[in-house]
């Protein structure tokens, strides 16, 4: 069987050749890798990697096919996909197709074929950039003008385009204990799973809520989804988070949800060079000494002391959690009003689990305040 030729170009120049994979088009964004070398379908249906190109590290990709179980939201998220080698055939118990079958039939653009770890080097190296994928013009040349005019991540304000456009509920599994309202920027599916499994009812909410729309299902706490897109764009989710501050309802965010928060007690965000994605990111908690192996979706970062605490419109705030690998900020606990956060993604799907605690966290806050 013949394959469709395909070019990946970098806005740098840098240029990659493969075959196409999932759907035949073009598409761009900004290209980022995924260490992961499991969990593949969270990746590509976590709305956090709207408008991006993401390069799988894991080189054989597809083995265990895909289903409807196991999609973090609606849909595929990422706008492009690329990867070394394609796996010829699903072989899972759980499997009900083929990933390259479902990529095609979503419209969701891919390239095989290629090496991704000269490409993952180039990216770490030189940062994460934008990047074309085409499957219908070989020009490199011409697909690199087209890059240059597709929108960069920085300045970006993505999660409207995400979020749910209208509220829904999920009830607890069993007893219910409390009620949450989430702040839907880019939710995954886990999050309400992982408290519901806790006998918390989550009520999703669209990314423009107000407040009086939070209290209107009276919450016991608040909860900050992940998301797409810069932190220093979201100006409504950060005033409705200082709202909720100072009315000392608990409060938890995740990933984008904790940049919110960030910002909320006055600290600066910026983009990271590469980011950290992937489920093997070693994470300190402060509070306790241990080491967590997490996993991460995020660009940007708080940027905030890493020592002692800094007083704040709300009290003192310290950081909880840091990134072992490169000393960035991975949560900030709030001292005197009931608030906490963390970067990474406790309700990982696919693993590691290490960080599950933190819904626990979450309740017992909420039973305290």
């Amino acid at each position: 069987m013949s394959l469709t030729a395909a070019v990946l170009v970098l806005e740098d120049g840098r240029t990659f050749h493969g075959a196409a994979y999932g759907a035949v088009g073009e598409a761009f964004g900004e290209a980022v890798f995924a260490t992961g070398m499991t969990g593949y379908q969270e990746t590509l249906t976590d709305p956090s990697y709207h408008r991006q190109v993401v390069v799988q590290t894991a080189p054989h990709i597809g083995n265990t096919g895909v289903n409807r179980e196991d999609d973090e939201s609606d849909r595929v998220r990422v706008a492009g996909y690329v990867v070394r080698d394609p796996a010829r055939a699903a072989s899972n118990w759980r499997a009900t197709g083929e990933l390259a079958d479902r990529l095609a039939a979503e419209r969701i653009v891919g390239i095989s074929g290629v090496d991704t770890r000269a490409l993952t080097r180039h990216l770490r190296e030189r940062g994460a950039m934008r990047a074309g994928i085409s499957s219908v013009d070989d020009d490199p040349v011409a697909l690199r003008e087209r890059v240059l005019a597709s929108p960069p991540m920085l300045g970006a304000d993505l999660s409207a385009e995400v979020s749910t456009p209208a509220a829904y509920t999920v009830p607890a599994d069993g007893p219910h204990r409390y009620s949450v309202a989430a702040l839907d920027l880019g939710i995954k599916r886990n999050v309400a799973r992982r408290l519901a499994a806790r006998g918390v009812t989550t009520h999703v909410l669209p990314a423009s809520s107000t407040l009086d729309d939070l209290l209107t299902v009276k919450p016991d706490a608040v909860f900050f989804s992940p998301g797409p897109g810069d932190p220093a764009t979201a100006d409504h989710p950060v005033a409705l988070a200082t709202e909720v501050l100072r009315r000392r309802l608990p409060l938890f965010g995740i990933c984008f949800g904790s940049q919110v928060l960030g910002r909320a007690l006055g600290f600066g965000t910026y983009k990271l060079g590469y980011g950290h994605r992937g489920i093997n990111q070693p994470v300190l908690d402060r509070v306790t000494g241990k080491v967590e192996v997490t996993a991460h979706n995020h660009g940007f970062a708080v940027r905030a002391p890493l020592d002692g605490t800094v007083d704040t419109e709300f009290g003192a705030v310290e950081v909880s959690h840091v990134c072992l690998n490169d000393q960035v900020v991975e949560g900030l606990r709030c001292r005197d009003v009931p608030a906490f956060t963390v970067q990474y993604h406790p309700e990982a799907a696919a693993g590691p689990h290490d960080a599950d605690y933190l819904f626990d966290r979450f309740v017992g806050l909420v039973g305290d305040a």
